[in-house]
């Protein structure tokens, strides 16, 4: 991690906007913009006036999963969260504690072989670690369609610093489309939550491009700091004509959430020519690695986690990234899922 950031008490996003107060409503946030050094503050129905005719903005269509599960493990309750379908039929899930409060706290998973016993006498039985350095999240056979048992019997993944648990429709985004296999994102791609119907209108008659990508998210939990594993994620062939036509007429390709950045830039080539492209991305970006077509990110504010933070930096720079977590956390902006929203743009923008 490059940029310290340590969010003061009371800047968690306990609720929804449009629960906090009448006539609140999704796009009811803030919007704090950073280019450069420069930064200023906003509400997000003024986006549209920040953006130009031409610019594109890449969004991810993956809806999100009721993906916490509710189990018992011998004696022991348990909450298991899906993460990720794996190339084999396999899901890599983590297991949690429940706290007593409605949330949940971190539980090492495995070993190999334990089963977990889930609703409708369905047994997850236990392979092997993720990866040699994770604890948390394991491959895990699961007997049936894992997306049925989850809309039968799952909720949607609710973390300690939020107040009570939400409905599906909350975690939902005007963009999400459901997949023809019935998987989805285990955490909502929450940049594109405050995106109201009426906003898109008003980008649309601005002149501003939408170009839909997709990428399944896997959970993050608060409490691990690790680089992304590989997720699912595909760029249509429509979506890779319209971010390239508009980078050769001189728009500027925003992605809207860090999933949307991961995503166009796995498809984009050393030419920063984007292509069609699906599969499986285990892309980093960094500011070693640089972006090769993402000029701007919206996106919500972080918790100190090295690759997001690093993504950021990888797009605008690093003054920018520090500047704007400095004014961020000075004017009381709300972090995470229900937070507030921040712009990212490149101080100097050509082709």
């Amino acid at each position: 991690m490059t940029v310290v950031v340590r969010v003061p008490e009371g800047l968690d996003a306990a609720l929804p906007v449009e629960r906090r107060g009448r006539g609140l409503r999704r796009d009811s946030v803030r919007l704090l913009v950073s280019r450069g050094g420069a930064v200023s503050h906003h509400a997000f129905t003024e986006l549209p006036g920040l953006l130009r005719a031409g610019d594109v903005l890449v969004v991810n269509t993956s809806p999100t999963l009721p993906a916490a599960v509710d189990g018992r493990m011998g004696h022991a309750r348990v909450v298991v969260h899906f993460s990720t379908l794996g190339p084999d039929g396999r899901w890599a899930v983590e297991l949690r504690d429940p706290d007593g409060k409605g949330t949940t706290r971190a539980r090492a998973g495995g070993p190999e072989g334990a089963v977990v016993e889930l609703p409708g006498e369905v047994r997850l039985v236990y392979g092997e670690p993720l990866s040699a350095d994770s604890g948390r999240l394991w491959w895990a056979r699961v007997p049936v369609d894992v997306p049925r048992l989850l809309r039968r019997h799952g909720r949607p993944i609710r973390y300690s610093y939020t107040e009570r648990d939400q409905p599906l429709s909350v975690y939902q985004t005007v963009f999400a489309v459901p997949s023809a296999d019935g998987t989805g994102s285990a955490e909502m791609p929450s940049a594109a939550r405050p995106f109201t119907p009426r906003l898109v209108a008003r980008l649309v008659s601005r002149g501003v491009q939408f170009a839909p990508v997709r990428l399944h998210t896997g959970v993050a939990s608060p409490e691990a700091h690790e680089p992304p594993y590989p997720e699912r994620f595909a760029v249509p062939e429509p979506s890779a004509r319209l971010i390239n036509a508009a980078r050769a007429g001189g728009g500027r390709v925003v992605a809207v959430g860090t999933t949307a950045v991961r995503a166009v830039e796995s498809a984009a080539g050393p030419d920063g020519v984007v292509r069609a492209a699906a599969g499986r991305t285990g892309l980093v970006v960094t500011p070693e690695r640089g972006v090769r077509v993402v000029d701007g990110l919206l996106t919500g504010l972080h918790e100190p986690e090295a690759s997001h933070l690093l993504m950021l930096e990888a797009v605008a720079g690093r003054a920018a990234v520090e500047r704007g977590y400095a004014e961020a956390v000075r004017r009381l902006y709300l972090w995470h899922e229900f937070g507030d929203v921040h712009l990212l743009l490149r101080e100097e923008f050509a082709h």
